[in-house]
């Protein structure tokens, strides 16, 4: 049974979202230099549809949610990814040079009860426009407990065999499904051509010029506007040429998990804690530089997020959610004994109790994107 209260901040109940964003965005502020055009941008995104309010509002989801499900909350607490959504997966190359598929975003890592990423993944799920589409498409009998259940199938088994998916190995199947087209190749490098000069402050500028190899030919500093719930946050490029083609280099500004500000925390950076750790097979360009605290990484064609919705029909789709809730379990399993006494947990939760926690949080999104869509 999924119950609503109020919390000591007031969650849900009297503050309003517009309350909330409105505090936010003061504490960001404080945090960073916000770029205001890119802020007014994610205003407008936050007005498309739900899903997409739900991608930019991971502090009302940290400020409400535990209120809203509140038989979730003493669960066993996990260095958790908790920004989950459908599209906060991706592809990049580790240290090998194997093409790898998995969460490749940790903004939002903080120390969570595990069950909130999990929900949030399902309510992402539930809310994307086109995976309801799809669902229209398919079998009949195909919908929102299907997907809930498929991620919960998923995150049991990361977190008994947790590994990286390696899309030249276990995970080959997905190849077709995510990795980068033709057409994808081309309007990425169109895109870097288009990219605005821009001057990073020094020190950021100094790390992105010697993450770059020794000999490549340095062109310029860019910055670019991309995310959803990042939108705001300073990003800056280098773009270098090298062997015969162009190479990226972004830094994005990090800063404490919006989890910390919803809980009175001292804010702690945990991104490179869940990027690098245990059952991950990182990629080797993915830094801190924590003067200014930025975010380093290459970008490039194969090391990108991928939009899922794009591919295939409903049976696929459950079978992404499925290795999607695998990869939540990995990430989960490299909390020291997690994987024991989360199984413990699940045992005594009913079969339902996924679907109806995505289904109370994607009414509680819908109800605040309805308020933005008239006041915000």
């Amino acid at each position: 049974m999924i119950k609503q209260k109020s919390n000591s901040r007031g969650g849900i109940g009297p503050r309003s979202f517009l309350d909330d964003n409105k505090e936010f965005e003061r504490w960001l502020r404080s945090q960073c230099k916000v770029v205001e055009r890119d802020l007014d941008e994610k205003h407008k995104k936050m007005k498309d549809d739900p899903f997409v309010f739900l991608r930019a509002t991971f502090f009302r989801w940290a400020r409400s949610i535990e209120a809203l499900c509140p038989e979730l909350t003493d669960a066993p607490r996990v260095l958790s990814v908790g920004d989950t959504h459908i599209e906060n997966f991706g592809t990049w190359r580790d240290a090998e040079g194997r093409l790898v598929w998995g969460v490749n975003d940790f903004d939002e890592a903080a120390s969570i009860a595990y069950p909130f990423d999990l929900v949030r993944l399902a309510t992402s799920a539930r809310l994307a426009p086109k995976a309801k589409k799809k669902k229209a498409r398919a079998m009949t009998h195909v919908g929102n407990g299907d997907a809930a259940k498929a991620i919960l199938v998923g995150y049991k088994e990361g977190l008994k065999q947790p590994r990286p998916s390696l899309l030249d190995e276990q995970a080959s199947w997905m190849r077709a499904y995510v990795t980068c087209t033709d057409d994808e190749r081309h309007e990425f490098w169109d895109d870097v051509e288009k990219y605005p000069r821009a001057k990073p402050p020094s020190a950021v500028a100094a790390t992105l010029r010697k993450k770059l190899p020794p000999d490549a030919a340095f062109d310029r500093f860019a910055t670019r506007v991309a995310g959803v719930g990042s939108l705001g946050r300073p990003r800056f490029l280098a773009i270098a040429d090298w062997c015969g083609g162009q190479i990226v280099r972004e830094a994005k500004a990090l800063v404490p998990s919006a989890w910390d500000w919803a809980h009175d925390r001292k804010g702690k950076l945990r991104f490179l804690d869940l990027a690098k750790g245990s059952y991950r097979a990182p990629d080797p360009h993915l830094m801190l530089e924590r003067q200014n605290g930025f975010v380093i990484r290459r970008l490039a064609p194969d090391s990108r997020k991928i939009n899922l919705g794009d591919h295939a029909n409903m049976s696929l789709e459950l079978d992404l959610l499925n290795v999607m809730g695998f990869d939540i379990g990995a990430i989960h399993a490299a909390t020291a004994g997690a994987s024991t006494t989360i199984a413990a947990d699940l045992i005594k939760r009913d079969s339902d109790w996924l679907h109806a926690a995505a289904k109370a949080a994607a009414a509680f999104v819908e109800d605040d994107f309805k308020e933005w869509r008239r006041h915000g």
